[in-house]
């Protein structure tokens, strides 16, 4: 079975920013899931900036893949957040080049004057804090989606 493609899409790859709490929830909910290798992660403290490479569920394109009876897809994206100050990680041993990270939320704390802290949540208690000037996150497809090799949707345990 041939890979998905752009034009299949509904209606084209993602480009959102996050400039705010509300923006945040809507990319933290397609961002879901994202499967990404620790190696994925960069930090240019240069130019302030914390990019992370993820293989995303298209949480999007799921209802209408179930009710086609189609496969669920995937795509490469990037979660590019900006205006870094300092990030710190909790569970998280960046020096395990196989570790896979699952990447379950992203919250924001505010502090004064518009700064604050991003939270990206990982399942097995990994934590990245990010303090920032502001909240100025991108969630940009980069690749065609493709086929999840799981074939399944992601489950989340009932709490």
């Amino acid at each position: 079975m041939a890979d998905a493609r752009f034009t299949d899409a509904d209606p084209a790859p993602l480009a959102l920013v996050a400039g705010d709490a509300d923006d945040l929830t809507v990319i933290s909910a397609l961002a879901q899931d994202a499967i990404l290798p620790v190696t994925e992660i960069a930090y240019d403290g240069r130019h302030r900036q914390l990019a992370l490479l993820l293989n995303r569920f298209r949480w999007e394109d799921a209802e209408l893949a179930r009710r086609d009876g189609r496969p669920y897809e995937r795509v490469r994206s990037v979660l590019l957040i900006s205006d870094v100050r300092r990030v710190q990680s909790d569970g998280i041993d960046r020096k395990d080049r196989d570790l896979i990270l699952e990447l379950l939320a992203l919250s924001w704390q505010p502090g004064e004057d518009g700064t604050g802290r991003l939270l990206l949540e990982f399942a097995g208690d990994g934590t990245l804090a990010v303090e920032a000037e502001c909240l100025n996150v991108e969630l940009r497809d980069v690749t065609r989606p493709y086929l999840a090799p799981s074939g399944k949707q992601p489950r989340h345990p009932d709490s």
